[in-house]
């Protein structure tokens, strides 16, 4: 199976001859980080197994975000985590989309756009929520950024899991959403461009951001951007809670392309699946230059120590224990114990996939117990 890894290698040192003054440092850690994913680079171990003598090298693997090897564990455990969150009610999902004419503002200033994404999501839900129209009551939400289409162009957007429902301001009453859909998406792509083109315009006032065009410019932009209609989609909610966890799966760890998803490379091309929405969500084949794959690819490279994942409401960090039993006590839902054991990576793998890494692969009967440690070539950059 071709991987991200394989075009990384076969075409990352030219690609970075040509384009390497204008990555990121961020990007040529990422691209590092791939090409030695689970190679003697960054060293590993040798087990032997203790019935048949057989041997097997693993080696270490980068751990990076953005890498397709990756993301299984950690994505499994932390849906893991988010059961201890788990209420019995429906959950909807929100989409929150940019317009097209900003792309060049977030790329060239990824952080403090993708805050003020967040910022302005966070606080249309919120208003929105409390307003007795709606809900009157404090929900609970995850947002996920992604910044991709399925064609790998840039695509900033948010995705959203959202209560279907929220708890009274006394924390007595579990308040239920009046119709199948949360809010009216008109009502929710008015109130989320206000708050972002305001945000918008703070920061460049501060002189905060860059490329942003003249003074002139800036304003003629935003008097577009104030006339169009800003995206908002919802579905409705999901008719049995448990499956918002399988649907949150989907979307939490995905990176901007999967290693299953690349078909082959020939004459200095990556082909890979793609599926149109624009055309009744048709599976196409899309086939790119390798530079061209690398380089949207690297699009999507976050920021240092950016957070994707963020959690609001009643799943805010703060108080989130006492609000989520208060919404249990309202909702008549026995108490359930939230204390998880620890677990080393092992024994979590053994759990959630069955898979006993200490078997020996060979004759099935043995462990496979470490005998030697392969020293990495050079160290892991954070």
């Amino acid at each position: 199976m071709i991987e991200v890894q394989d075009i990384f290698r076969l075409y990352g040192d030219d690609y970075r001859r040509q384009h390497g003054k204008t990555m990121s440092p961020q990007q040529h850690k990422v691209m590092r980080h791939i090409e030695s994913c689970r190679t003697a680079a960054l060293g590993g171990h040798i087990d032997r197994c203790d019935e048949c003598g057989h041997e097997r090298i693993s080696y270490n693997s980068c751990r990076d975000r953005h890498c397709p090897k990756c993301q299984f564990l950690k994505k499994e455990k932390w849906l893991e985590d988010r059961l201890n969150d788990f209420l019995p009610v429906g959950y909807f999902h929100v989409v929150f989309t940019i317009p097209d004419s900003l792309n060049s503002i977030f790329l060239n200033n990824q952080k403090i756009m993708y805050d003020i994404f967040f910022r302005s999501v966070s606080e249309t839900l919120k208003k929105l929520s409390v307003d007795k129209k709606h809900i009157g009551a404090l929900i609970g939400f995850i947002a996920v950024l992604h910044t991709w289409g399925q064609n790998l162009s840039y695509h900033p957007h948010v995705h959203c899991i959202v209560t279907g429902g929220g708890l009274s301001g006394d924390r007595g009453k579990w308040l239920y959403a009046k119709n199948d859909f949360l809010f009216p998406v008109k009502v929710m792509g008015k109130l989320f461009r206000g708050k972002f083109l305001s945000y918008l315009k703070k920061v460049y006032l501060r002189g905060t951001i860059k490329n942003a065009g003249e003074k002139k410019n800036f304003a003629s932009l935003l008097d577009g951007l104030y006339k169009l209609n800003w995206v908002v989609y919802a579905k409705p909610p999901f008719k049995k809670p448990e499956t918002v966890f399988e649907y949150l799966a989907r979307y939490t760890h995905r990176i901007a392309i999967s290693n299953h998803r690349i078909i082959k490379i020939e004459n200095n091309k990556v082909y890979f699946h793609w599926r149109d929405y624009s055309d009744g969500n048709k599976k196409k084949i899309m086939a790119l230059d390798a530079h061209e794959f690398i380089r949207r690819f690297l699009l999507h490279v976050l920021p240092k120590k950016f957070v994707k994942i963020r959690h609001f409401g009643l799943f805010g960090n703060r108080n989130r224990r006492a609000l989520l039993d208060s919404c249990r006590e309202a909702l008549r839902v026995n108490q359930r114990n939230h204390e998880a054991a620890v677990e080393q990576w092992k024994q979590t793998l053994l759990r959630l996939t069955g898979f006993d890494i200490d078997k020996c692969p060979c004759c099935g009967k043995g462990k496979m117990a470490l005998i030697h440690e392969i020293t990495p070539a050079y160290c892991r950059s954070p």
